[in-house]
């Protein structure tokens, strides 16, 4: 079991009566918690206009704690390209590098770009079977959310025409990736031999990563590319086998990996006893539910705020997957759950976010995984 590495999410999560500027404390701290506690590598979320959800630019993010820590590896999971540039995201993971070389890692994600291709696989023998929403090992596996809605909401809307400049278009996804690679390794040139040297960059010991909840370009890409793949199990876990499956079906080995290494994510919360660490997830589905309204995320509400909700049949539609499938009980409970998702999804490394109201169960939460997890 040692030898399946823990990371952390952090979305930088506001909780209900705090501030943003102690959001950013509380991660800072937690960084500093899990380097001590034996994490493999602690990656900053990228999200916009929410009100509980202070974590708008890993970059900025991951230069403060990275002067606030010394050894665990510091990421972006992930740079949103949809509003970015292949030459902007490079020079500022250069300067993070220059400063902090070799403890960095580029995750990538489509987010708020150009509707997906269609797929250019060849078809899939079909993910591991699933009866009755469970893999043969026990995983769940809900039915798939649409995210219609979401897309089609005036705050994404918003959200995309204050991230882009007027009239900017996304580059293709696949594109933009070969943009990234060429400039950090320093082979960018136009078609007429214009080259492109980016200082500081080119040459940066980055690790870089793609993120994806499908089978799709993503994990096309990440495969075809011979780069590491994190799949969303806490974000799409209806998708996460078919993800994982079409990236190792595209893996074509690369001078960074000889075979695939595929993270997978999950949500979870670990206290000493079952019941107390329900009582510590019962925010959980309302802070889902802001999120699945297009309302954006907010503030994490404490246990008695998320109670004094009126709970709809639709609401409890628009949540049930993802409280569903986030683990939550004792540090054997949890363990034993994350065992379940490593051997369904055949991930190399788990990505552990967990969110609480008050900043010391979160701290305490990945403590104790991580001890029980030591022990395995």
């Amino acid at each position: 079991m040692a030898n399946t590495p823990l990371a952390v999410l952090d979305l930088v999560p506001i909780s209900s009566g705090s501030t943003a500027s102690q959001a950013l404390r509380n991660s800072i701290d937690l960084a500093r918690q899990a380097e001590l506690f034996g994490y493999a590598r602690y990656w900053f979320a990228e999200h916009h206009l929410n009100p509980g959800v202070a974590g708008t630019s890993p970059a900025v993010v991951l230069a403060l704690t990275a002067a606030a820590t010394s050894t665990i590896r510091l990421g972006a999971g992930a740079v949103q390209l949809g509003h970015r540039t292949a030459l902007s995201t490079v020079e500022e993971f250069g300067l993070l590098d220059a400063l902090h070389p070799g403890r960095f890692d580029l995750g990538l994600g489509r987010s708020g770009g150009r509707p997906s291709p269609a797929s250019r696989q060849p078809a899939l023998a079909g993910p591991a079977a699933v009866v009755d929403g469970r893999t043969s090992n026990g995983l769940r596996i809900p039915a798939k959310f649409s995210f219609e809605h979401l897309l089609g909401s005036p705050r994404f809307a918003l959200q995309k025409t204050l991230l882009q400049l007027p009239g900017a278009q996304s580059q293709p996804y696949d594109e933009q990736i070969a943009d990234v690679l060429a400039l950090l390794a320093g082979t960018y040139a136009t078609a007429d031999g214009v080259e492109a040297h980016v200082v500081p960059g080119e040459g940066a010991e980055l690790q870089v990563w793609i993120l994806g909840s499908s089978a799709g370009i993503s994990a096309e890409v990440a495969g075809a590319r011979g780069l590491r793949f994190a799949a969303n199990y806490h974000v799409s876990p209806a998708t996460v086998l078919e993800a994982a499956e079409a990236y190792r079906a595209a893996f074509v080995p690369s001078a960074e990996l000889s075979r695939p290494y595929v993270s997978v994510s999950a949500d979870v919360v670990v206290a000493a006893d079952e019941p107390t660490a329900r009582e510590l997830a019962t925010g959980y589905g309302l802070w889902v539910r802001s999120i699945r309204t297009a309302e954006g995320a907010i503030p994490f509400p404490t246990p008695d705020e998320a109670r004094a909700h009126t709970w709809t049949k639709e609401d409890l539609a628009l949540v049930e997957d993802r409280v569903d499938t986030q683990f939550v009980g004792s540090p054997q409970q949890v363990a034993d759950q994350l065992e379940t998702l490593r051997d369904a999804t055949g991930a190399d490394e788990l990505i552990i976010t967990t969110v609480t109201h008050d900043h010391a169960d979160r701290v305490a939460s990945y403590a104790l995984l991580a001890e029980e997890w030591s022990r395995r």
